[in-house]
């Protein structure tokens, strides 16, 4: 099996600290299941021995997997290790929390085989980060960089958000450059979304939180593509930059190509072939499930080969890479529609390929519906 084709392995730890306004992802704040949690992951973990190959990339993600305790995140370590068969030179993700980082725990990381470091600063503004309810401050962010570096990690990655409400583009331009003094191997920039269920899509229909209008967004999106690629980046994605490909998020690529992942934890998705199937979005229910040596699987859906290429579309003009010709061409009116797309700028043909072009990435989800039949 080429690399291409190893699949992914995703575990969500669902704790943090706290709950910020703007996340809309599954987590709790009570530590005290921690444990539970974990006992049920190594069940889970049984159920699937057989089910996948080899991976090639392992992604700590949440919540705050950083918040474990380092006898936990070992157990979890070594369940996965003996549970599973993995490539030589496996990427192995951990998402971390700025407050939570200190030498001691970076270095215990690198002994368990992690090797990639996200960390989650997502400004260098303490204006902005106490507007998002961040429990770090900007120089917190930057002395966690400081010991990620000092700790021997040479892929680290740096999240941001961008789109807050009354940002200005300066502020923009000074975290934006505060994370490039760290020459991250990857930069996500992410547009702030106000999801209805959380404490900031509240505030929004109450009108009490507005958010920046569309052309505001438009022009901080290509004002941030244009600049990176000026400071060496690759745009390879909608959100993500890298600083060549060797760096892109390898975990991340496999679902934009389509490629099989397993995902593991409440409210985890996973994919093979043309199955997609998700975890219960509770401890509690989660936990039972196992304990009841059923899988806790709350949902599933087995794509047509015509939903699963809209998928590949749909997913495919996110990226750099785009979607083979050949695709393209067993679709509904697809000379007409693509003689459109290119007349407008949106897409150009490369190597065999469409390929959305930068004001493409701003229509991106849209552009698979023209394909429909």
């Amino acid at each position: 099996m080429s690399s291409i084709e190893q699949a992914g392995l995703y575990v969500h730890v669902p704790f943090c600290r706290t709950k910020c306004p703007y996340c809309d992802f599954y987590s709790v704040t009570d530590l005290s299941l921690v444990s539970r949690w974990l006992e049920g992951l190594q069940k889970e973990v049984s159920y699937y021995k057989d089910r996948f190959d080899t991976f090639d990339t392992i992604y700590l993600g949440g919540g705050t997997p950083t918040l474990l305790e380092e006898r936990d995140l070992t157990v979890l370590m070594d369940s996965l290790f003996q549970s599973f068969s993995f490539s030589p030179d496996t990427e192995i993700t951990i998402e971390a929390n700025p407050d939570d980082i200190s030498l001691e725990k970076l270095l215990s990381f690198r002994d368990m085989g992690i090797n990639r470091i996200s960390l989650g600063a997502q400004s260098f503004n303490d204006d902005e980060l106490r507007f998002l309810q961040r429990r770090h401050t900007a120089r917190q962010a930057e002395k966690s960089l400081e010991l990620i570096r000092a700790s021997g990690f040479e892929n680290v990655g740096i999240d941001l958000i961008n789109g807050l409400p009354e940002q200005t583009e300066s502020a923009w331009i000074k975290t934006i450059n505060r994370a490039l003094d760290f020459r991250p191997e990857h930069l996500s920039c992410y547009q702030m979304t106000i999801e209805k269920r959380t404490p900031f899509g509240k505030m929004s229909a109450a009108g009490n939180l507005k958010p920046i209008d569309v052309n505001r967004e438009r022009e901080l999106f290509l004002f941030t593509s244009r600049f990176l690629k000026e400071n060496g980046y690759i745009h390879y994605e909608i959100s993500n930059y890298a600083k060549d490909l060797e760096h892109c998020s390898r975990h991340n690529l496999k679902y934009w190509k389509h490629n099989s992942y397993l995902g593991l934890g409440p409210a985890a998705h996973s994919f093979q072939g043309s199955k997609r199937w998700w975890n219960a979005k509770s401890i509690e229910s989660y936990c039972r499930t196992l304990d009841e040596r059923r899988l806790p699987v709350a949902g599933t859906e087995s794509l047509s080969a015509e939903q699963h290429q809209l998928e590949m579309l749909f997913l495919g003009f996110r990226t750099r890479e785009g979607i083979d010709y050949e695709i393209i061409q067993g679709k509904p009116q697809w000379r007409k529609v693509i003689s459109q797309l290119d007349t407008s700028g949106l897409i150009t043909i490369r190597d065999g390929r469409v390929v959305s072009t930068l004001q493409g990435f701003l229509v991106a989800d849209s552009l698979s519906l023209l394909f429909q039949d």
